[in-house]
């Protein structure tokens, strides 16, 4: 073939690699944001009904305020060049850039697909599929802080998670910042235990513990049991749905067959890890209380979902089942502890995600299935992390993956707890953080939300002159 002949037939695999990355992230940035549907209808059933509205409202104002703010700084803070300084990035505020327009024409090329390119995606495309991302860890700390915290302030500070906390965690991490640098191997974290449910969890643990419990949470403790099993475990099914666009999708590329099987490997390690850890708590609660616990399963199956998402892509499948299994374990102690510590926390968000995300940091580097404990496969998927030489595998690479991802752990709760907890302390001393005592007895529905109640339960009232 002819020079120019092969130049055509390059761009043209590349036009289609793009087209099947385009539908592949688009596909599955869309099951990430129905994880939205899951979170709120978890999140409403474990709280009391008569704040039922209120936290279905928080969740929706989640997401919009939360795209604001990625469209607006997030994103650019985040992808914006930030493996430049290495901490964060800054071009690509408010959507600019994101494609080339020819100043005499006005016509817009989004993207370029020559046979030079290489990927061939859109920056469009990035920018949802991240978006979702992005939205979903500010959900957690909804439900960390429910039926006490002010509508308004919650708002204000989903903005600022998904515009900086966040976006900056992002920029260290898969922005190629200072930690995808940090020893000789990096960290590794495939979809986000640590990046995304760590961040979230870590926060949502912070704004409970400047909050206080509910009124009465630990002297009634059983006035406070969900309210609606079956939202429960309807949530936790559309999670669990979600999660195969957030852990699968992560591949970011669907080009190759190779890329296809790997996709399959996560799907199958992330099903197995979220079966296993909702069977360890489901009988680990069995046990402690001699009952069924249905939410006590629904939590065990998040956990394991969220223990797998670092390693999803770098394990076998019975390291996917001791991932779960053992997270479903850790995720039951972290509980028991805050319970210990009477820290209240609604949903269980801290022990879920931060606790459980902790875990799955270390269970990434702990079960990465590089042959032995000397080869480290990480980012490079199906092979091995390539030495010096960049042919033979490199060793002794293990322990030093272990290492990253303990400094990539210890960072993010450095930075999103500590910003977290001042945000939240500096609100609660201006007294905007807090609803006041009356409202919190008698419930955010009746006192903020039109109509009045979530459920209308009352019985129709019989026909007149029924015989």
């Amino acid at each position: 073939m002819l020079p120019h002949q092969i130049a055509a037939v390059k761009s043209s695999i590349n036009n289609l690699g793009g087209a099947l990355d385009s539908a592949w992230l688009c596909l599955c940035g869309a099951l990430v944001m129905f994880m939205h549907a899951g979170f709120a209808m978890l999140e409403t059933g474990c709280c009391r009904a008569k704040n039922a509205s209120n936290v279905l409202m928080k969740n929706l104002v989640n997401v919009c305020c939360g795209t604001l703010g990625w469209w607006s700084l997030g994103w650019a803070f985040a992808y914006g060049g930030a493996a430049e300084n290495g901490f964060i990035g800054t071009t690509g505020f408010f959507g600019t850039g994101f494609y080339t327009q020819d100043s005499t024409t006005g016509i817009i090329t989004p993207v370029t697909c020559d046979a030079s390119s290489d990927g061939c995606q859109s920056t469009m495309l990035s920018w949802f599929f991240q978006w979702a991302f992005c939205t979903a860890g500010a959900t957690i700390v909804s439900g960390a802080v429910a039926e006490r915290v002010k509508s308004p302030t919650y708002a204000a500070y989903a903005l600022i998670m998904t515009s900086f906390i966040y976006p900056v965690v992002v920029a260290w991490t898969w922005g190629g910042g200072w930690l995808a640098t940090v020893f000789d191997v990096s960290y590794m974290d495939f979809a986000g235990s640590g990046i995304v449910h760590l961040t979230g969890g870590v926060s949502g643990l912070a704004g409970t513990v400047v909050l206080g419990p509910r009124k009465g949470r630990f002297v009634n403790p059983e006035e406070f049991e969900p309210h609606n099993l079956p939202l429960v475990v309807l949530g936790t099914f559309a999670l669990w749905f979600g999660w195969y666009g957030f852990n699968p999708g992560s591949t970011l590329t669907m080009k190759t067959g190779n890329d296809g099987a790997l996709a399959a490997q996560v799907a199958m390690n992330t099903t197995l890890a979220a079966a296993t850890g909702g069977i360890t708590v489901f009988v680990l609660r069995y046990f402690i209380t001699k009952k069924y616990d249905v939410g006590g399963l629904c939590n065990g199956i998040l956990a394991g979902l969220v223990s797998i998402t670092a390693g999803c892509g770098s394990m076998e499948c019975g390291s996917a089942f001791a991932t779960g299994l053992i997270g479903g374990f850790v995720y039951q102690g972290a509980s028991m502890l805050l319970q210990k510590l009477k820290v209240d926390d609604p949903v269980d968000a801290s022990p879920v995600h931060g606790f459980c995300g902790i875990w799955g940091c270390m269970a990434v580097a702990l079960f990465d299935w590089g042959k032995g404990f000397d080869h480290y496969h990480g980012w490079s998927g199906w092979s091995c992390t390539p030495g010096s030489d960049g042919v033979s595998c490199k060793t002794g690479a293990n322990g030093t993956g272990l290492g990253a991802n303990v400094v990539m752990v210890l960072m993010i709760i450095v930075w999103a707890g500590f910003l977290s907890g001042i945000s939240f302390f500096v609100l609660k001393r201006t007294r905007m953080l807090r609803i006041s005592e009356e409202v919190e007895e008698t419930g955010m529905d009746s006192h903020h939300h039109s109509p009045p109640k979530a459920y209308s339960l009352s019985a129709a009232p019989a026909a007149s002159g029924a015989v």
